[in-house]
């Protein structure tokens, strides 16, 4: 169409040429550029106003489908090809010419063109241009715009060379090159997972971090008053085998130390003891001399909450050191080199206790032999000394003292025991008067239980008759002694009439005056 419209307009330029209202001016002086810019301008106007109307007419004469334009008929028009029946006329008429041949091929090639791109975005099953116009299918059919499978280890960048990554072994989930087969490697020598009996056997071990200062008495404190409560040194061994104590192992002993002197002498002699014990097995000479040296410093501050510190701690270097937990020269290293008056008179105390005659040998009893630990036998003598000092003084204040100091209260019906047989072994009123006012005291004050006292007077009540061999008139003296313990509520009424009683009394006739048989 766009060639009918230019062989048109070349006809509409003759006719211009020729027509009589267009005069050229081809006089000089007459403004010959101004005639042709207005010629020009009158036949662009001429030409586009007879194009207009060719398409216009077109557009309204043109087939029709259901009242809708086709795509393809409208591209056709815009490109100005035609159909085979036109170019059979075109030939017929013997108007082709080789140039608008080629001009034909070219739009063809270029509507084929333009028709592939657009069902390839529609369908992209189909084929390229390029494929079809080569004839050779791509790669990937389902790969948009001719792209490479997506599977494919080349480097999309396009800075590299062109080759697989890894030699086509590399990325996600690739074991390895196909075909690759791997070597038998030798077990490593410093690996005990390849061949466990060949390296010995192996050895798991447990890492246990090391205490921090800051828990460190908060751990230790636990375990020292369990300690002074079962007096097993090999539970206390194993539980400090379990921590780790480090550099700061030490202070164990101080600790251990620190709380003795608050508590009773037995709990100093079970920390002589447990140091004596853990001496060479937990703890060194040397960590035995930092504990006391450290506190030795801390004796000041020590004496605020026990005055008699610098002589206990005398007394736990004395005996530290005749246990051989200490070395013999730990209280020369100090002679001539302290200034504290208080860890002076610590270590003057030591050194005393050790310059003794058998001073070692008597260092085993300087606290003491204390609570349960020690024998029956100590135990009753013990007691037996405390009742006939009461006796002689009758200081119930000291008496109390001496009965708590010995720390055996499981052990009180000894003391009841014997204190009645003491009464009954006495003379006079005395010793009856002040032993009921003594277990009255110690009733009061709580020393003595209910059942310890109800203990003590059954085993007088159980043993009643061999004392009479004796004791002729222990008999009446107990009922006595019952009676008074009763009234000033020492013990209870079921006691007093469990005490057994003498016998009736027998007369030979009544012509014998009443004498009583013997």
């Amino acid at each position: 169409m766009k060639r009918e419209l230019e062989a048109h307009s070349l006809a509409c330029l003759g006719m211009c040429f020729c027509s009589p209202q267009v005069q050229l001016c081809t006089s000089p002086n007459q403004g010959i550029l101004s005639d042709k810019r207005a010629f020009n301008l009158r036949l662009r106007r001429t030409v586009n106003k007879r194009i207009m109307a060719t398409e216009i007419e077109a557009w309204t004469t043109g087939p029709q489908n259901d009242g809708v334009f086709s795509v393809e008929q409208k591209q056709d028009e815009e490109d100005g090809s035609f159909g085979s029946e036109d170019l059979n006329e075109l030939e017929v008429n013997g108007n082709w010419t080789p140039q608008e041949k080629a001009l034909h091929e070219a739009r063809l090639k270029a509507k084929a063109k333009r028709r592939l791109r657009k069902s390839s975005s529609r369908d992209s099953n189909r084929e390229s241009f390029s494929d079809s116009v080569s004839g050779e299918l791509s790669t990937d059919p389902n790969s948009p715009k001719g792209k490479n499978a997506v599977n494919d280890r080349k480097s999309r960048t396009g800075k590299g060379r062109g080759l697989p990554k890894k030699g086509g072994a590399g990325g996600k989930g690739v074991w390895g090159a196909a075909g690759m087969v791997y070597e038998v490697e030798e077990p490593d020598a410093r690996d005990p997972n390849y061949d466990e009996s060949a390296q010995g056997d192996t050895v798991y071990a447990t890492v246990v971090p090391e205490v921090d200062e800051r828990e460190l008495e908060k751990t230790i404190n636990p375990i020292v008053q369990e300690y002074f409560e079962h007096g097993d040194t090999k539970e206390v061994e194993m539980l400090l085998k379990e921590l780790n104590l480090g550099h700061h192992k030490f202070e164990f002993s101080s600790l251990a130390v620190s709380l003795s002197l608050e508590g009773k002498a037995s709990h100093r002699e079970l920390t002589s003891r447990l140091l004596s014990d853990l001496s060479g097995k937990v703890l060194s000479e040397k960590d035995m001399s930092r504990a006391f040296d450290k506190m030795l410093k801390e004796l000041p501050d020590l004496i605020l909450d026990t005055p008699e510190a610098p002589q206990m701690l005398g007394q736990f270097i004395a005996r530290a050191i005749a246990d051989h937990a200490l070395p013999m020269s730990f209280l020369d290293c100090y002679r001539g080199k302290v200034d504290c008056d208080h860890a002076r008179a610590a270590l003057d105390r030591a050194s005393v206790l050790l310059s003794m005659k058998r001073g070692i040998m008597r260092l085993d009893n300087v606290w003491g032999v204390g609570g349960g630990q020690r024998p029956v036998k100590h135990l009753i003598k013990e007691m037996n000394l405390l009742l006939k000092e009461y006796l002689v003084s009758g200081e119930l204040t000291e008496a109390e003292h001496c009965l708590r100091d010995l720390e055996v209260p499981h052990f009180h019906h000894e003391l009841v025991y014997e204190a009645v047989v003491m009464v009954l072994e006495s003379t006079g009123e005395t010793a009856l008067q002040m032993m009921v006012k003594l277990l009255k005291v110690f009733w009061q004050t709580g020393l003595i239980t209910l059942d310890q006292m109800n203990r003590g007077f059954q085993r007088v009540y159980d043993e009643l008759p061999e004392i009479n061999l004796d004791v002729p008139h222990a008999q009446s003296i107990m009922e006595t002694f019952v009676d008074l313990c009763y009234q000033e509520s020492v013990i209870t009424k079921h006691l007093r009439d469990s005490c057994p009683t003498r016998g009736r009394k027998r007369f030979v006739s009544e012509g014998d005056g009443g004498i009583v048989k013997s």
